[in-house]
C-alpha cells in the first residue's frame, strides 16, 4: 500500500503547492511530480514480492504480478508528466489539476494491479474511469475535447453497468468477492448458468478498458479529441489496468472457465485485430490512426489470452512493455511535432526529417516496432504471442486459423504505419519550416523510450525472466 499512498500524497501535494505557487510557476509543478514518480518509482525496487503479501482482509495482494504493473504504470506517468508539462500551454487553465489528476489516475492503476477482490476490481476501475472523463475532456475552449470527455462519460457508464451487475450476479451465485475464495470453490460454481453470465458480463466490462471487439466503438473519436498526454495515458495505462484484471480473473481465479471459453476469446481476437488494422487504412488524421492501432493491439494481446497459458501471460507482460515505450514515443513526437499546426493529419508531419532529426527517428522507430519489424521491441512480442497461440493449435486447430489473422492483420499495418514515415522523410510540403526546438526533459524522454525499443528487441532475455517470474502467481 505505500506505493499508491505516495502516489496519492503526490498528487494531493500537487494541489496544496497550487495554492501558493504564481501564475507563472504552474507549469513547472509537472516536473516535480514527474520527479516524485520517479523517486516512488525508484523505490520500488526495495520491494520483495517472492512470496504474496495481502491487506485489507485479502482484497489487496502485492505479489510479482502486481509489483511488475506497478513498476509500469509508474514508468508511463513519469514520461507523461513531462509530455504534459511542454503541453501546458495548450490547456488554457488548471494545469496543476491536471497534473494531480495523471496522478489520481495512476493511484487507481497501481490498485488494480493489486486488486484481489470484486471490490477493489470495481473501485480501482471507477477511479481511472471518472479522472479520465476529466483529463479526456480538459481542452475547454475545444469541442472535439469536450466531445471526446462527453463519450467516454456515456459509454464508461455503460461499461460499469455491465461491470457491476456482472459482480452482483456472481456474488449472488458464490456468496463471495474475494478472488481466493472464488478459485477455491470455481468447480462448483461453474456449472451456474447464472454465474456463467455474471463472469461474461465482468469480462465485457473489462473489454471496453482495453478496446476490444465489440466495444471498441469509444477509442478513435477519444484518442482524436482528448489532449495528447491523456490520450498517451489511456492508450497505454488503462489498456495495461485491463489485462492485469483480466490476467487475474480468467488465469488466476478461473483458468477452468477460460479454457472452455477459448473459442469465443479466438473469435473476440481475430475480429479485433482485422477491424483495428483494415479501419486504420483510410485514416488520415495521426491520433485517430493510432486509436484504430491500439484497438488492432488489443486483439494482438487478446492472442495471449486466448491461449490461457503461462507462455501467454508472459508473453502479454512483454508485448505491453514494448508497447509502452512505442505508444509513449509516438505520442510525445505528436504533441511536440504539431505544437504550431492546426489539425494532426498525417501530412502535418511533413519535413519533420529536416526540422527536428530526433522526432523524426523517434516516430519511425514507434511505427517501425508497431509494425513488427525486427529489432525493435514490437517484433519480439508479437513472436511471442504467436508463439504462445501455436502452441495450442495442437489440441485445437482453431488457433491456426487465429495465427493467420494475426500475421494478415501484420501485413496490412505495414500500409498504414508506414504511411507516416513516407509523409516523414518523403514529402516536401514543409520542407521550408522552422526547426522544432525541444525541452531538454522532453528529449531525454524521447532518447529513453528509444532505448526501450531497442533494448526490448535485441535483449530480451532479461526482461523475459522477469516477466516469467511476474506470472508465476497465476494459476496457469
Amino acid at each position: 500500500m505505500i506505493l499508491e499512498i505516495a502516489v496519492l500524497v503526490s498528487g494531493l501535494g500537487v494541489l496544496l503547492i497550487d495554492l501558493w505557487t504564481p501564475a507563472d510557476g504552474k507549469r513547472a509543478l509537472g516536473y516535480g511530480a514527474a520527479a516524485a514518480v520517479a523517486l516512488i518509482l525508484a523505490y520500488s525496487f526495495k520491494l520483495d514480492a517472492t512470496a504474496a503479501q495481502f491487506a485489507f482482509g485479502q482484497s489487496y495482494v502485492l505479489d510479482g504480478l502486481a509489483l511488475f504493473f506497478k513498476r509500469f504504470f509508474l514508468l508511463a506517468a513519469v514520461v507523461v508528466l513531462v509530455m504534459s508539462v511542454d503541453f501546458a500551454d495548450r490547456i488554457q487553465t488548471g494545469i496543476s489539476e491536471f497534473y494531480a489528476l495523471v496522478l489520481f489516475a495512476l493511484a487507481g492503476m497501481m490498485f488494480a494491479a493489486s486488486a484481489n477482490d470484486f471490490t477493489l476490481l470495481f473501485v480501482s476501475l471507477e477511479l481511472i474511469t471518472i479522472t479520465f472523463y476529466v483529463l479526456n475532456s480538459f481542452q475547454r475552449n475545444q469541442q472535439r475535447s469536450l466531445e471526446a470527455g462527453v463519450k467516454y462519460l456515456i459509454l464508461g457508464a455503460l461499461s460499469s453497468a455491465f461491470l457491476v451487475y456482472g459482480i452482483a450476479l456472481v456474488y449472488g451465485t458464490s456468496g463471495t468477492f474475494q478472488f481466493s475464495e472464488l478459485a477455491g470453490n470455481i468447480t462448483a460454481v461453474s456449472q451456474k448458468p447464472i454465474f456463467l453470465l455474471g463472469m461474461i458480463l465482468i469480462v465485457a466490462g473489462l473489454g471496453f478498458k482495453i478496446a476490444a471487439f465489440p466495444f471498441q466503438m469509444w477509442a478513435p473519436d477519444v484518442y482524436q479529441g482528448s489532449p495528447a498526454p491523456a490520450t498517451a495515458f489511456l492508450a497505454v495505462g488503462s489498456k495495461a489496468a485491463g489485462f492485469v484484471l483480466l490476467l487475474r480473473l480468467l488465469f488466476g481465479v478461473a483458468p477452468e472457465i477460460a479454457r472452455h471459453w477459448k473459442p469465443l476469446l479466438i473469435g473476440i481476437s481475430a475480429v479485433t485485430i482485422l477491424y483495428g488494422n483494415l479501419c486504420a487504412i483510410p485514416q488520415r488524421n495521426l491520433k485517430r490512426l493510432l486509436g484504430y492501432s491500439s484497438i488492432a493491439n488489443a486483439g494482438y494481446l487478446l492472442l495471449g489470452i486466448a491461449a490461457v497459458s503461462a507462455s501467454g501471460a508472459a508473453a502479454i507482460l512483454y508485448y505491453l512493455s514494448g508497447y509502452l515505450f512505442t505508444t509513449l514515443a509516438g505520442f510525445m513526437v505528436i504533441a511536440v511535432a504539431l505544437r504550431q499546426v492546426e489539425g494532426e493529419d498525417v501530412t502535418a508531419l511533413a519535413g519533420l526529417g529536416r526540422r527536428s532529426p530526433l522526432l523524426a527517428a523517434a516516430m519511425t522507430l514507434a511505427m517501425v516496432s508497431l509494425a513488427g519489424v525486427p529489432p525493435l521491441a514490437g517484433f519480439f512480442g508479437k513472436f511471442l504471442l504467436l508463439k504462445a497461440a501455436v502452441q495450442q493449435g495442437a489440441t485445437q486447430p482453431a488457433f491456426y486459423w487465429l495465427v493467420a489473422v494475426a500475421i494478415f492483420g501484420v501485413v496490412v499495418s505495414f500500409y498504414y504505419y508506414f504511411g507516416v514515415i513516407r509523409a516523414i522523410y518523403w514529402s516536401n510540403d514543409a520542407s521550408q519550416a522552422a526547426p522544432i526546438s525541444i525541452a531538454l526533459p522532453m528529449r531525454v524522454a524521447l532518447w529513453f523510450c528509444i532505448a526501450g525499443m531497442f533494448y526490448l528487441g535485441l535483449f530480451p532475455d532479461a526482461v523475459l525472466g522477469f516477466v516469467e517470474q511476474a506470472v508465476k502467481s497465476l494459476r496457469v
